[in-house]
C-alpha cells in the first residue's frame, strides 16, 4: 500500500505533450515545465498531487487512493480548465514500474487510457500517459512527465 511514497515530496516536471491525440490533427508535440507538491493521506494508503503548469495558466490535481479490498491503486485527475474529476485508471507496480488502465472518452469517442509510472531512484520519476481508440490493440504514447525532486516530503 506504500507504493507511491516515493512520490512525496516536491518536484520540478517536464511536461512533452502531443498537441492532437489519435490523429486529431498534426502530431505536434509541446514541451512546458511544472511544479507537484505530493502530500500523503491515510499511512501512506493515497496521496494528493497538486501541479502547476506556469506557462499555460492552469493548474492539475491527483488523487491516489489505495483499495485494502483490491490491493489496487485507483488515480483520479482533474484540471482547473474543466473542473470535472475524470473517471479513474486502475492498477499496481511490480518492481519499480507502475501500470494502470481505465476507460475515459476523448472528442466524444471511447477510448482506453494507460498510465505508466517508473521509480527511477531517490530523486526522478517519469510518468507517461497513451490512449487507444481500438480496444488496446494499439496505443498512442501522447504525454510524458519527468519529475526531478526539489524539497522532501517533509518541506
Amino acid at each position: 500500500m506504500n507504493d507511491f511514497d516515493f512520490l512525496h515530496g516536491s518536484w520540478d516536471v517536464a511536461n512533452r505533450r502531443l498537441t492532437a491525440p489519435l490523429g486529431s490533427g498534426p502530431a505536434t508535440w509541446v514541451e512546458f515545465p511544472g511544479h507537484a507538491v505530493v502530500r500523503p493521506l491515510f499511512g501512506g494508503a493515497g496521496n494528493i498531487d497538486e501541479i502547476t503548469f506556469p506557462t499555460l495558466g492552469r493548474q492539475g490535481v491527483t488523487l491516489r487512493l489505495f483499495d485494502r479490498g483490491t490491493g489496487r491503486w485507483s488515480i483520479h485527475w482533474s484540471d482547473s480548465r474543466t473542473g470535472r474529476l475524470d473517471p479513474p485508471v486502475v492498477g499496481g507496480f511490480t518492481g519499480d514500474r507502475g501500470d494502470f488502465h481505465g476507460e475515459d472518452t476523448y472528442e466524444s469517442r471511447p477510448i482506453r487510457v494507460h498510465f505508466t509510472w517508473y521509480r527511477l531512484g531517490p530523486d526522478t520519476a517519469r510518468w507517461e500517459q497513451e490512449f487507444s481508440c481500438d480496444d488496446g490493440r494499439t496505443w498512442e504514447l501522447n504525454w510524458t512527465m519527468d519529475l526531478t525532486r526539489t524539497g522532501s516530503a517533509n518541506a
